[in-house]
């Protein structure tokens, strides 16, 4: 298919993540075989925390390599996103309400506009109101 891009680079760390989760089952297995003091099964517990020590490091720096390096980040699309994702309207609450958060988010599902400008449109909150109360990092504690 012309174009299409395939995740095999998060794919393998979710690999990678599988073989190191069944390493945890392998370790606590043998811990919990161990009678005593004396736990004959030290080597396989030794052995599957180094491998998948090793395994993790080395599937981490391929991540960081092929996928991470180099992603530029898309800010007006970024926004896009965030003034079009439903959650948002949760902020909105204190403000305007739960029912009228509640349509308003219905309204935005159902239109495909964004709660921001389903807000301005009923004339719920001012531009300006709307811009504080929906700032994303404030949202976040980014500030």
């Amino acid at each position: 298919m012309p174009g299409k891009v395939n995740p095999v680079i998060p794919e393998v760390m979710n690999q990678v993540c599988f073989d190191v989760i069944g390493g945890d089952v392998t370790v606590t297995m043998a811990a919990e075989a161990g009678q005593l003091q004396l736990n004959v099964f030290e080597p396989i517990i030794a052995y599957r925390l180094l491998r998948s020590l090793e395994t993790m490091k080395n599937g981490c720096v391929v991540l960081r390599t092929r996928c991470v390096e180099g992603i530029t980040p898309n800010p007006a699309r970024m926004r896009y996103f965030v003034e079009h994702s439903i959650g948002i309207v949760t902020a909105l609450v204190p403000s305007i309400g739960y029912e009228n958060a509640t349509s308003v988010a219905k309204e935005a599902l159902e239109s495909g506009r964004g709660v921001y400008e389903v807000v301005l449109a009923r004339g719920l909150l001012t531009r300006v109101q709307l811009d504080t109360i929906l700032d994303p990092d404030s949202m976040t504690g980014a500030r």
